[in-house]
């Protein structure tokens, strides 16, 4: 029993997979796409052709979707390598109450 995948969901992501196709293939890339990106859009894309949905497993993303979620992220990562962003490293983040807390050198008043 196949499930029911949203078809406007499949039709967005194909969407994008042809968007980053016609940009390698006019190579107006910033750097050019991995073996891997290569190979994840082609297959990505011919499973939404076939089934309409990339992923079996719907402890992976919601029933209705196309891709699941890392599939949406990677993608995500690919058109933002098409356009020439620079990529997110991983960000240390500053922990609450950070701005109330007294610098080391100021003790309140002692001289």
């Amino acid at each position: 029993m196949p499930r029911e995948v949203d078809k406007r969901r499949t039709r967005k992501a194909q969407r994008a997979l042809e968007r980053l196709k016609r940009v390698q293939e006019d190579g107006g890339t910033a750097e050019d796409f991995s073996g891997w990106e290569t190979e994840f859009l082609s297959e990505v894309g011919a499973r939404l052709d076939k089934y309409g949905s990339a992923f079996a497993d719907l402890s992976k993303g919601a029933p209705e979707d196309a891709l699941s979620r890392l599939q949406a992220v990677k993608l995500k990562e690919i058109e933002a390598k098409a356009k020439g962003k620079p990529r997110k490293g991983l960000q240390t983040r500053k922990p609450l109450g950070w701005k109330k807390r007294a610098k080391p050198g100021e003790d309140g008043g002692e001289a």
